[in-house]
């Protein structure tokens, strides 16, 4: 933890690399780490699509860029793929009488670069040999360029730039007779983070990663089955938690009932460590973890690393909530809202001079200036990527007064970029990768910077400590540690390979 009464420099003073560009005043949460997409499925019920739709609007925080539902009728399929949010279209009923059947599946999709165009929205949809075959997808496949190239050496023809479209060709490609174990034995040929929901003209399959990296749950609703990423699409249909799929774990359900298959070797779990910290849904239950609980005993635990003398506690909305209520549980210092969020904002218009683009900031958020005036506040957030959002924060807080700016994140700083499905910059892009602690908080501007270690995450999740030798959770974005082989990152086109690996998600 670093203290400091010396003036905060101007940000670009440190390092023009990091310098905000001007689009980045626009926006406060242009600097957040985003998760790639959601998924959801149903069978047997005949409001299969409606009830799809509704598991995806609770999904949404998970992908905001584009949607859609793949149902089937017992003689043919219908797909509805849309750019834009799932109640911007699925929840007109023209839509959904278009989705007639008793079995569906829905994704939301949150693109990391380039365009976001219709061909790459899923549910991704063929035609076999054996009948019709559907899937979304949660995760990314790291070595999916690798095998998309050798696919397109023997003749493959893409449709869409996605990853998914790979485990498409590799089912079609199998000479097994059955689809489930023609589906088994593409699966076989990924590596990577992966939740995967499927339909084919019989079936609804599930399937989790052998390392379980990325979250899918078992559901029931008036005895229909459901796989869905978290427990909060089941709260929103009023459907039963069964279970979490395991990792490594292939559940097919039928009108037989529901088997499970195990065709990985077993190997311990270790789920992405973010969805406790950010992604899941506050009301979500992720392994049994109440996610907000969770929050809170980040939060609590921050306190007890890098407790400072402050008058008030003040959240970074929303995500910094449930860690700020905890922070202030365990310090004793007053929690108050003193960054007011407008909820109804939809993406912020480019201004045409740099003094109406400051301003553009205010529509998303403004400080609470009689909360913050004259105060030493600590300000509580859940991560720093590039950082350019933490300087517009601090300096909105010392704008409205502030006497004193603390700033403390409820994670571990973020060394090391993503390549099972999160959104991160390359590694010379993060802030924390380049940067010491006090470089960093010169940077933002605070007078005080800290960050919750590595082993206090894990005793916020009820651990002692993290396990070197095989730890408990997927945490690589803070220590390097990566748990599968990163087969489209290495070699001599690392650069090259990464930047398509990005535009395939």
């Amino acid at each position: 933890m670093i203290h400091s009464n010396r003036p905060a420099p101007r940000p670009d003073e440190l390092s023009e690399t990091f310098a905000p560009e001007p689009e980045d005043l626009i926006d406060l949460d242009a600097d957040r780490l985003r998760e790639e997409c959601g998924v959801f499925g149903i069978f047997g019920h005949p409001d299969a699509a409606a009830i799809t739709a509704l598991g995806l609007h609770a999904l949404q925080h998970r992908g905001q860029e584009a949607a859609g539902i793949v149902a089937f009728d017992g003689k043919r399929f219908s797909s509805e793929r849309r750019l834009g949010l799932v109640g911007d279209h699925f929840s007109k009923q023209s839509t959904i009488e278009r989705l007639p059947g008793n079995a569906a599946i829905g994704h939301v999709r949150y693109s990391t670069t380039g365009e976001t165009i219709l061909r790459n929205v899923q549910p991704l949809f063929a035609e076999l040999d054996s009948g019709g075959f559907a899937v979304a997808h949660n995760g990314n496949l790291t070595n999916g360029i690798s095998l998309r190239r050798e696919l397109i050496k023997q003749g493959a023809i893409y449709q869409s730039t996605s990853d998914t479209e790979v485990i498409l060709h590799l089912v079609a490609r199998s000479r097994r007779g059955r689809i489930l174990d023609r589906f088994i034995e593409g699966l076989r040929q990924l590596e990577g983070a992966y939740s995967l929901v499927a339909v084919t003209n019989k079936k609804l399959i599930g399937v989790r990663d052998p390392l379980g990296i990325r979250p899918l749950v078992l559901g029931e609703l008036d005895g229909h089955y459901i796989f869905a990423s978290e427990t909060c699409a089941l709260d929103i249909i009023g459907a039963r938690f069964i279970r979490d799929v395991e990792n490594g774990e292939v559940v097919v359900i039928s009108e037989s009932g529901i088997e499970s298959h195990k065709p990985f070797p077993p190997q311990p779990m270790r789920p992405c460590i973010f969805e406790y910290i950010y992604f899941a849904r506050p009301d979500s239950i992720v392994h049994g973890r109440p996610v907000y609980d969770v929050r809170k005993k980040m939060g609590a635990q921050l306190a007890l690393e890098s407790g400072v003398d402050a008058d008030v506690i003040v959240p970074v909305p929303d995500s910094g909530v449930p860690a700020a209520i905890g922070y202030a549980a365990q310090s004793g210092i007053p929690f108050e809202l003193g960054i007011i969020r407008n909820h109804y904002v939809g993406r912020t218009f480019i201004q045409p001079t740099q003094s109406i683009r400051e301003l553009g900031v205010r529509l998303k958020h403004s400080a609470n200036r009689s909360v913050v005036k004259n105060k030493r506040i600590v300000l509580i957030d859940d991560s720093i990527v590039r950082g350019t959002t933490s300087v517009k924060i601090v300096q909105m807080m010392r704008d409205a007064g502030a006497k004193e700016v603390h700033f403390r994140i409820s994670s571990p700083p973020i060394t090391h970029p993503d390549y099972y499905g999160i959104d991160t910059p390359s590694r010379e892009k993060l802030l924390a990768a380049t940067h010491s602690l006090e470089e960093m908080r010169r940077y933002i501007g605070c007078d005080s910077l800290a960050f919750l270690s590595v082993d206090g995450i894990y005793k916020a999740m009820g651990e002692t400590e993290r396990n070197a030798a095989r730890p408990q959770f997927t945490d690589h974005c803070f220590t390097g540690d990566y748990p599968t082989t990163l087969t489209d990152i290495s070699g001599e086109n690392a650069r090259s390979q990464l930047s398509l690996l990005a535009e395939t998600a």
